[in-house]
């Protein structure tokens, strides 16, 4: 088909549904939504339920039928995970079609809205300044500036005529062109890049959930050498029979195993992320949850995140150097040559609506290098932009004329006149401009940014405002948003390399930034220890959203800018991100509080069965019994608690705060219990009264860890300590045949009450200790090397005390 005739008409419908059915569609291969087919299989089929699996069959095998009461658990857990899973997919799917990124195809000989991932190849689509390229393809119409950073990682403004080769994944920068798709999908560059970064190294996972998987890993690892060797000594040294060896090495092993730890990880973070879809908030990336809720520093633009995402023209002025009488029709011939592809330009337009009609011989559109646009009439070029770059050597020469409305909060644009005809190969301004006059752009700003800037710095967030305006004029509207530092600020344009991290440790504004500059300065923050959110709306925000631990788009913005963030506002309203960093906190400090629970019992059962091997005992448990202390002191308050608003800032890694407070339940729970072990020989507890009282005495250092971990009190965590209570005491009364619980003898008794006693003032001083420890750890994390001992002798004591 001839190209200028397929330019006009595009792709009929028959064309496209035939290139739909034979695959040549724009699917992503990244797609983060799993099939309901995906979603039960990787659910039931894992490493843990092959396990139990492996333990039911042995225990059926030796007819121990009771002790399989763990089987029922794990049934419920998975069905609830895969319910969870499909409905948080099924919430989320809606959204991102909601939320589908939608480009101009010409089918038919129509213009229509397509969505990326519904474009096949032979498409002919339309790009304009801020569209990202959705697949391979090459220009048959039109001129555009293509920046290919994304790619190539060189944030060169690369010139695209007919016949040009464009890479998916990069974005336009200015100007218009039709392109004709050649390789869509799997087959187009970014994909193919996709791939290969996944068969390299996988996604990259957040902390919290990169600990976990650790932790399941290395538990998977070790369980299978000690059930093998805690089965060799009950049944050759011990000689208890086949199958009392087989319940003593089950009990062990289920007592290790976290079965519920990853479910309660999973579902906690698809509610969240169904939470916030709820509130128009989507989620690229399901880590950015817990990255948000760790963030101490964010990187804000004025323009759409301070103010109001639309621009408008307050005036003109004419310079007081300039014998102009006409500025507005200037201005008005400048706007009728230029088109309207950014915010500013619109608002020129809308405001300067008349013309003579006089055509352009050349247009040179904005760049984010140049930060100006020009229009060419004959042997001279009207130029607007900003001062400093329009300007140049000038610019004190003006300075004191425009920078009064800086101060005022207007962003002020420079009209001038250049005396010479620019080109698109040579738009570099060389000499001198005679400027004309001023137009003041006003953003209004936005009616809850100070209240969310001020929720910010009372969880000790700090505001980096880095935008590419006038340094006064950014500083002028990020004082009147309440924005801490504010007075102070910076030219980006003065910073040397090698300062960078010096400029972002003594200031908060910083106005004349360039794209690239915006990255630097994510990276200056990151090598200060910082963990860093970037927001943005525009094209020259990308580079720097890419490096940031989190990147947050206003859907308002341009599509690439929205496709290269993690977490998409789509109301456009910066007010939301409260709500954002909040539910992170509540998935990391609930997701904390419950691994403790679940530690607890794994560190307990594994030093337990450490201490049977030593000792050449039985482990004094039954897997029924484990059962009962796992549902009530750990499955169900965990997953309650899970369920709690829990704003509170997050502190420490992920691994260490949850050791800190299930070591000593774990270590109490084993001493306590080896006590119980070693003085039950001593004076004639049998095998059931040992398991019985041992089975009384986790479960009441369960409910005193349970306290600790959700101190300090209030209604709903009372409730659920209370709620767990019952469930015990009911199991105690009307099951205990099926949890192998007999009545206790006075000797179990007085057992059961001096080492509860004994177990509460262990626990106390090893609380206290593992407080102190986790506080040191924190500060450490905050200071690293520049620690002192001072420092350490004062967090230690700092956390001993807060833990009390």
């Amino acid at each position: 088909m001839d190209e200028t005739k397929q330019t006009l008409t595009g792709l009929s419908q028959a064309e496209v549904e035939e290139r739909v059915k034979n695959g040549q569609v724009n699917r992503a291969v990244d797609d983060q939504f799993k099939t309901n087919t995906q979603i039960i299989r990787e659910n039931v089929f894992t490493y843990f339920n092959l396990i139990f699996v492996v333990l039911a069959v042995l225990l059926i095998l030796v007819g121990a039928y009771k002790d399989l009461t763990f089987l029922p658990v794990i049934i419920l857990n998975t069905i609830i995970g895969i319910i969870q899973e499909i409905r948080a997919k099924r919430i989320l799917s809606k959204l991102n079609v909601m939320s589908a990124t939608h480009v101009t195809a010409i089918r038919g000989g129509q213009e229509v809205q397509v969505a990326i991932e519904e474009l096949v190849v032979d498409d002919i689509i339309k790009l304009k300044t801020g569209e990202q390229i959705p697949a391979d393809g090459k220009i048959v119409s039109g001129e555009i500036r293509v920046n290919e950073s994304l790619l190539t990682g060189e944030s060169d403004e690369i010139k695209k005529t007919v016949n040009s080769e464009l890479m998916s994944g990069s974005f336009v920068v200015s100007g218009e062109a039709y392109a004709k798709l050649e390789k869509v999908g799997k087959e187009s560059y970014i994909s193919k890049l996709t791939i290969e970064a996944k068969a390299m190294g996988g996604t990259e996972q957040s902390e919290m959930v990169r600990s976990i998987n650790r932790l399941v890993k290395w538990v998977g690892i070790i369980i299978i050498p000690i059930g093998l060797a805690l089965f060799c000594q009950s049944y050759f040294f011990n000689h208890a029979g086949i199958a009392r060896s087989v319940v003593s090495m089950e009990a062990a092993l289920i007592g290790m195993i976290p079965e519920g730890l990853y479910l309660l990880t999973t579902i906690a973070l698809a509610l969240a992320a169904t939470r916030l879809a709820r509130r128009e908030v989507m989620l690229h990336d399901m880590k950015s949850v817990e990255t948000l809720a760790r963030v101490n520093v964010l990187c804000v633009d004025k323009t759409g995140t301070i103010t109001e995402p639309k621009m408008g023209v307050e005036k003109a002025i004419v310079s007081p150097k300039a014998q102009v009488k006409n500025l507005d029709q200037i201005i008005s011939d400048f706007a009728a040559n230029m088109p309207a592809d950014n915010a500013t330009m619109k608002a020129i337009h809308e405001h300067f609506t008349s013309s003579t009609g006089k055509q352009a011989t050349t247009v040179i559109p904005f760049t984010s290098v140049n930060k100006y646009s020009a229009v060419v009439f004959g042997d001279n070029t009207t130029v607007i932009g900003a001062p400093e770059m329009v300007l140049r050597d000038q610019f004190q020469d003006y300075a004191d004329e425009f920078e009064n409305y800086a101060n005022q909060g207007y962003r002020v644009l420079i009209v001038a006149n250049y005396p010479a005809a620019l080109t698109e190969e040579k738009s570099q301004l060389t000499q001198e401009v005679q400027v004309l006059g001023y137009i003041l752009l006003t953003n209004p700003i936005r009616k809850e940014a100070k209240s969310t800037f001020e929720y910010f710095a009372k969880q000790g967030v700090q505001i980096k405002v880095i935008s590419g305006d006038n340094p006064l004029t950014v500083s002028r509207v990020a004082s009147q948003a309440g924005i801490s530092g504010a007075d102070k600020f910076l030219d980006a344009q003065t910073i040397k390399d090698g300062e960078y991290e010096n400029a972002v440790k003594n200031y908060n504004v910083f106005g004349r930034v360039k794209p690239e500059q915006k990255k630097k300065f994510v990276i200056a923050l990151q090598n200060q220890g910082n963990t860093v959110a970037m927001t943005g709306d525009g094209v020259n925000d990308i580079l720097a959203m890419k490096k940031a631990d989190c990147s947050i788009a206003m859907a308002s913005g341009n599509s690439a800018a929205v496709q290269a963030s993690q977490v998409v506002l789509l109301d456009s309203n910066f007010v939301k991100m409260p709500d954002v960093v909040n539910e992170g906190r509540r998935v990391v400090n609930n997701i904390q509080r419950s691994a403790s629970l679940f530690l607890v019992k794994n560190i307990f059962s594994f030093l337990m069965a450490i201490f049977s091997l030593i000792m050449t005992i039985n482990y004094p448990l039954q897997p029924s019994q484990i059962t009962l202390i796992s549902a009530f002191t750990i499955g169900l308050p965990s997953f309650m608690l899970a369920l709690e608003s829990n704003h509170n800032r997050i502190r420490g890694k992920f691994i260490p705060n949850v050791l800190a407070r299930a070591i000593p339940g774990g270590l109490t729970d084993m001493l306590a219990v080896s006590i119980l072990v070693v003085a039950g020989s001593y004076i004639a507890l049998d095998h059931d009264q040992v398991g019985t009282t041992a089975t009384l005495l986790l479960i009441l250092v369960g409910t005193m860890v349970m306290y600790h971990i959700s101190a300090p009190l209030n209604k709903f965590r009372l409730s659920v300590i209370a709620l767990s209570l019952v469930g015990v005491v009911g199991s105690i009364i009307f099951l205990h045949n099926l949890f192998s619980l007999s009545m206790l003898k006075p000797r179990s008794i007085f057992m059961l009450l001096v080492l509860f006693f004994a177990a509460v003032t262990i626990f106390r001083w090893l609380s206290h200790m593992l407080d102190g420890v986790a506080e040191v750890l924190v500060v450490f994390d905050q200071k690293g090397k520049s620690m002192t001992f001072a420092d350490l002798h004062e967090a230690y004591h700092r956390g001993r005390k807060q833990g009390k």
